[in-house]
């Protein structure tokens, strides 16, 4: 794979979801969030993922990455909670995300990707990856860190 196609190619049926509903509910669950009208209850850990998962179906990684850290950078702000906005962990879910739906199996849904990668369900997934001392740092929040090298 040319480097230029690392983490950026679209995975099969990127445009398409199981069904018209499912897509008409994504595409509803996205513009809530993104104009923050999405009520905050309905914004839990697995939301995240899903809003995740429904930008990589769209974009490039870079580029749904930029539009998830936007996004939830602005519900957070309408929600007069900026800082419940933590750039590590958005990052750092992406590239999971990522890599999950690049790697397979291939799924045509947010219901089937769900079924497929329960541990992308725990909140705590990134424990496997940083110190928890990392992720609670203030620096970690406001700036993408990458998980400590092994010493």
């Amino acid at each position: 794979m040319a480097a230029s196609d690392q983490g950026t190619r679209h995975p099969p049926g990127a445009a398409t979801a199981a069904t018209p509903g499912a897509a008409d509910e994504d595409a509803r669950f996205l513009a809530a969030l993104e104009d923050c009208s999405l009520p905050p209850e309905r914004f839990d850990h697995a939301a995240h993922v899903r809003a995740g998962y429904l930008y990589l179906r769209q974009a490039s990684f870079p580029q749904a990455t930029a539009s998830m850290c936007s996004a939830i950078d602005r519900y957070a702000r309408a929600l007069g909670k900026p800082e419940r906005y933590h750039e590590t962990i958005t990052v750092a879910f992406m590239a999971l995300i990522n890599q999950r739906l690049r790697a397979g199996p291939h799924c045509d849904s947010w219901a089937d990707f769900r079924a497929h990668h329960p541990q992308l369900m725990l909140r705590d997934a990134l424990l496997a990856y940083y110190p928890r001392a990392v992720l609670e740092s203030p620096a970690a929040r406001r700036c993408f860190t990458l998980p400590p090298l092994p010493a």
